[in-house]
């Protein structure tokens, strides 16, 4: 594979899962690490990546703030959509960040009245510039590459909660779960299923069929999928299958 290749193709695993690790780009092209850690810092040199030990961040990601341009924007505009014909008048949310959350929290009317509970710095903001919503910070120690609040405090918060939704950003899903490679937003996300009443998943369809190192839950603590695709496509048929609600 050609450096212009290789590092095309680490450009779309950065913007699609947010996060990636250079030992899983390094097996799925099968170069050195020395080879991936050389790409990376070239893109990172090109102001496209954030270059951390042992991987890259997305730059739209960690830009939220500033309204960057986002992967897949459109798609996730549409997603965001639709999770907000889930909520009603004064119901209770748990919410991961990701830049489809943060689109949804945009796009929240301005006579809603709700209360979100969020360890996502970008997603608090968001909540926040609302003038009904509540929102409730689940503070703790902050992870670099998620901008979540992770840790025991924080998960001794999210067990003190019984949530009517939670919306759940993800980073790669397919038949056998939700997967991730942050131990710690792993957890995190483990206890913000167990503390609600319905889990939805808001993904693009990009990340479907992929997976990573660390399982968040197995289909069956999904309720509702939500992408930017027709609920009959035949992309989401195993997930019907599943007994999981498409949107």
């Amino acid at each position: 594979m050609l450096k212009t290749e290789r590092q095309a193709y680490i450009l779309r695993q950065v913007d699609l899962h947010n996060r990636v690790l250079s030992s899983d780009l390094s097996a799925a092209i099968q170069v050195s690490e020395d080879t991936i850690r050389r790409d990376l810092n070239e893109l990172a040199d090109m102001d496209k990546i954030i270059k951390v030990h042992g991987g890259a961040l997305s730059k739209s990601f960690h830009s939220s703030f500033l309204k960057a341009d986002v992967y897949q924007a459109e798609s996730k505009k549409l997603i965001a959509q639709k999770a907000v014909s889930l909520i009603r008048k004064d119901m209770f949310m748990l919410s991961t960040g990701g830049t489809t959350v943060i689109e949804m929290a945009r796009l929240l009317p301005e006579d809603l009245t709700a209360t979100f509970f969020t360890g996502s710095v970008p997603a608090a903001y968001e909540y926040a510039q609302h003038p009904n919503i509540q929102v409730i910070f689940l503070g703790d120690k902050i992870s670099k590459s998620s901008l979540i609040a992770v840790g025991g405090e924080a998960i001794s918060k999210i067990n003190g909660i019984k949530a009517d939704l939670f919306f759940l950003g993800i980073n790669a899903m397919d038949i056998s779960g939700v997967s991730d490679n942050d131990w710690e937003v792993v957890q995190v996300k483990r206890a913000m299923i167990q503390s609600s009443q319905q889990t939805v998943v808001l993904t693009i369809s990009e990340k479907l069929n992929t997976n990573q190192r660390l399982t968040i839950c197995d289909l069956s603590e999904i309720d509702i999928l939500i992408t930017e695709l027709d609920p009959q496509d035949p992309m989401l048929k195993p997930y019907r299958d599943a007994g999981i609600t498409v949107l």
